[in-house]
């Protein structure tokens, strides 16, 4: 299982949310490309998230997420408000490898078909629920689509994986739906990326035992639950 380390951007620093709720900030970090190029050689990905672009409907860090690419190298992947053809073109352009796409996938089917057979291998398809029904819009809005059904309907492109999130568990440390993760697995023939409530490695143990192939950890690395070595030699 590959170990993907998080960087959430928000006014120029690394942090977490709480559940994804703005007004439940926590700061770790004022020097994101720092902390890039810390990881950097230890995992093939990393995952970015523009959380102000998430709310906002589409990017705003563009010049903080290059400075990450720079220090990373290739294997960074970024998601939040790309919507259109212009931010993914305009990611691609800063050297981003892959690129997340969540609420234009309920929002705008077409332009995610159309880019995942454009850029094969390039697209990351986010789904974030809670109660297993998908939330968009930096998840500040609620749908009445299962996250299931959202999968199965585009599991047809070469998409390079689905990030599954469970919103109530994000940030909180309490261990991640296994279950719900697992049986989006069984739906699909892409690749899942488990995210939200890992907190121990026990936690990165039972995904690994589950067969999923790669997983998201970031509040947990960044409160020395575990170092990310320790992480990926569990993942291995």
């Amino acid at each position: 299982m590959i170990i993907i380390p998080a960087i959430d951007l928000f006014e120029g620093k690394v942090v977490r949310l709480r559940q994804g709720r703005y007004d439940a900030v926590t700061v770790y970090d004022d020097d994101p490309a720092s902390r890039a190029a810390r990881w950097s050689g230890k995992t093939p990905w990393l995952h970015v998230v523009d959380l102000e672009g998430a709310r906002a409907g589409q990017p705003i860090q563009q010049a903080l997420v290059r400075t990450v690419v720079e220090a990373f190298g290739p294997g960074v992947q970024v998601g939040g408000g790309v919507r259109s053809r212009e931010s993914f073109d305009a990611y691609r352009a800063l050297g981003v490898t892959r690129i997340v796409l969540g609420s234009a996938a309920v929002n705008d089917e077409p332009l995610v078909r159309a880019l995942a057979i454009e850029y094969p291998g390039e697209v990351v398809l986010a789904v974030d629920a809670r109660d297993g029904l998908v939330a968009i819009d930096g998840w500040t809005l609620g749908t009445s689509i299962h996250a299931v059904d959202l999968v199965r309907s585009l599991s047809d492109l070469p998409l390079a994986g689905v990030l599954y999130t469970d919103v109530a568990r994000d940030g909180m440390r309490t261990g991640p739906n296994i279950e719900a993760t697992c049986e989006l697995a069984r739906r699909t023939p892409v690749p899942v990326i488990a995210s939200g409530g890992v907190g121990s490695l026990d936690d990165l143990c039972a995904l690994a035992a589950s067969g999923i192939s790669a997983c998201i950890v970031g509040r947990a690395l960044y409160e020395g639950s575990f170092t990310l070595d320790e992480a990926i030699a569990v993942g291995s």
